[in-house]
């Protein structure tokens, strides 16, 4: 039986197919930049590639989450700055109409201005970011509260609810990030009765007051008008230290997603200096090899018989 290879010609074949092995991997590499583009070029590798783009892609998310948070932040502590602002000034109303020399005349429009300062804590308690009411909790697509000056307080509650939402940490943990209308506004006792620091009764009990020109109730409102602003700067201290704590989330999300992708790019991308040079020795070795073979002597089965 006559081999259709002689065992030379078997080893140039391995030896050019093992070439151009390099040299296509070599340009894949190039082309794509990557050193790993399929499981079948490094299988043992394939876990912790997908574990770290899995890390990059919740890194990414949280960060974007973290974004639109602070926004919202940013909103409430607008709207509780000029809400502190709207008791500062019911405190220099109130102070007014309570001087004994006041005319009932001169009440009446220190009560507007109440009446104009608590159109403004209801308005603040109706913020609102990409339309989603940031002071409404877990039904954060309607307002809680309604100005309406006949009921008690001088506004209507709509709804109650809860702000059960967190946020992730990109260390895995999570903190709270908002207070709801009622907490912040319109703070209740266990029995739903009016707290001494709830501003909405605080501003329109005053209201009611003034327009009454009853001395010895501007009195008495004037105490729970101090509590309540006091107690707005709290809700205020508050969103200041949600604010630091998303600005730490932040740039720990960045630090998170930088590190994850410089080691993703170590175990996946290529090192295209060395590809470049791999490819250039291959392509040299399988044109050498190719010009040797073919100086090699062509015989045939002719040449033997003669």
């Amino acid at each position: 039986m006559i081999r259709n290879l002689d065992p030379s010609a078997e080893r140039f074949l391995l030896d050019l197919r093992r070439i151009q092995t390099v040299t296509g991997r070599a340009q894949r590499e190039i082309s794509s930049g990557l050193r790993v583009g399929s499981p079948s070029d490094a299988p043992d590798q394939i876990g912790d590639i997908l574990q770290l783009r899995a890390g990059i892609l919740r890194a990414a998310q949280i960060r974007t989450n973290l974004g639109r948070l602070q926004t919202e932040t940013a909103a409430a502590e607008d709207a509780l700055n000029l809400s502190v602002k709207v008791m500062d000034r019911a405190r220099v109303l109130g102070s007014r109409g309570a001087g004994s020399t006041e005319t009932a005349e001169a009440r009446q429009i220190l009560a507007g201005e109440v009446e104009a300062l608590l159109e403004q804590l209801v308005s603040a308690s109706r913020t609102t970011v990409e339309n989603r009411y940031v002071f409404s909790g877990d039904r954060d697509r309607e307002p809680a509260y309604e100005l309406d000056l006949a009921a008690a307080g001088g506004v209507d509650r709509r709804f109650t609810t809860q702000a059960t939402r967190r946020v992730e940490h990109p260390n895995g943990s999570s903190f709270e990030v908002s207070r709801t209308a009622q907490e912040i506004f319109d703070l209740r006792l266990p029995d739903d009765t009016p707290a001494p620091e709830n501003a909405f009764t605080a501003l329109n009990n005053l209201r009611v007051a003034l327009q009454n020109n009853d001395q010895a109730a501007i009195d008495a409102a004037l105490p729970a008008v101090r509590l309540a602003g006091d107690y707005l700067n709290r809700m205020l201290s508050f969103y200041g230290s949600v604010q630091r704590k998303v600005d730490e989330a932040v740039d720990s999300a960045n630090r998170l997603e930088t590190q994850l992708t410089i080691e993703l790019g170590d175990k996946r991308d290529a090192d295209l200096a060395a590809a470049i040079v791999e490819l250039q020795q291959s392509v040299a070795q399988e044109e050498a090899a190719l010009g040797a073979r073919a100086q090699l002597p062509r015989t045939s089965l002719f040449d033997y018989l003669g």
